[in-house]
């Protein structure tokens, strides 16, 4: 039962969700901000986040029946494959949104609990949004990953409410430096949901699933995720340039070469059915990237 769980909870995704998290506390550490529990709670609850999303989009993809057209590729889902039940999967999506839910409100208590109030109320808000869109991406009536809109919401969450929000909690000011950093990993992001939405191309589009992949093509997708790739680089590339001083704060890019070889060997992989396994290696890659840049904008 617990590997069950394990492979539901799909680990391989939860490296970029906590990269998110530990990407704002790292630009608080270089100013002379930092609180390890602030650290600590923002990567617990991103991950939280992210284990909520991958729940919520096995029932919901479960409850709209894309799951059994017979064209899907990645591993086969709880759901779908009889391991766990509806009920118990609703029960765990519960229990996630009052762990996330408990931690978050800890967070928040520590984080601002000498500001004022209105901050708390904006990020009571921006958490219980988030909550929101982790399950309303494939759940419900009227689920908006079904409409092409994942990429704009995941951009969002994952880049600059997590990086922005964590460098907010730790500092308790807003600058422009978080921002370049929010965009790049938001960028990173988007790229691995359009891997899995390129590697379930011919599935979604059988189910009635509208994603971007579906509205411009296999090759399409692959120059889309070239312009994030791309992006996302740049924009550490434009961070160093502005916020750094030593040449050695910018080693930390030369593992950006890992998206580089990655975007290649996607460009080479001519059916779209091959592309699962660099859904863990961006993941991955974004991780390590992180760690490095955090270790090289504080030397």
């Amino acid at each position: 039962m617990i590997k069950k769980w394990v492979s539901a909870f799909r680990p391989r995704t939860l490296f970029l969700a906590i990269a998110t998290a530990l990407c704002g506390s790292g630009i608080a550490f270089s100013i002379g901000c930092f609180n390890v529990w602030v650290c600590v709670l923002t990567i617990l609850t991103a991950t939280l986040l992210q284990l909520l999303s991958n729940l919520a989009n096995d029932y919901g993809d479960f409850q709209h029946g894309t799951d059994i057209t017979g064209e899907r590729v990645g591993p086969t889902r709880a759901l779908q494959g009889g391991a766990i039940t509806p009920r118990q999967m609703k029960n765990a999506i519960f229990a996630i949104i009052a762990l996330t839910a408990i931690v978050g409100i800890g967070l928040i208590y520590i984080a601002l609990q000498f500001m004022s109030w209105w901050y708390i109320v904006l990020f009571l808000l921006l958490g219980a949004l988030s909550i929101v869109a982790a399950i309303k991406y494939t759940a419900g009536d009227n689920p908006y990953g079904y409409k092409g809109l994942g990429d704009l919401f995941s951009f969002i969450f994952f880049g600059p409410v997590s990086v922005v929000g964590t460098y907010f909690l730790h500092t308790h000011t807003l600058h422009f430096q978080p921002w370049l950093p929010a965009v790049g990993l938001g960028f990173l992001t988007v790229c691995v949901l359009n891997i899995n939405n390129m590697r379930d191309l011919d599935n979604d589009r059988k189910s009635g699933k509208i994603t971007i992949p579906v509205r411009i093509g296999l090759t399409g997708a692959k120059v889309y995720h070239s312009a994030l790739t791309i992006g996302s680089l740049l924009c550490f590339i434009l961070y160093n340039i502005l916020y750094t001083e030593h040449w050695w704060q910018s080693l930390y890019l030369l593992s950006g070469l890992l998206f580089v070889k990655i975007l290649s060997d996607i460009w080479a992989t001519a059916k779209n059915r091959l592309l699962d396994p660099y859904l863990r290696y961006t993941s991955l890659s974004a991780c390590i990237f992180v760690i490095l840049f955090c270790i090289n904008v504080n030397i």
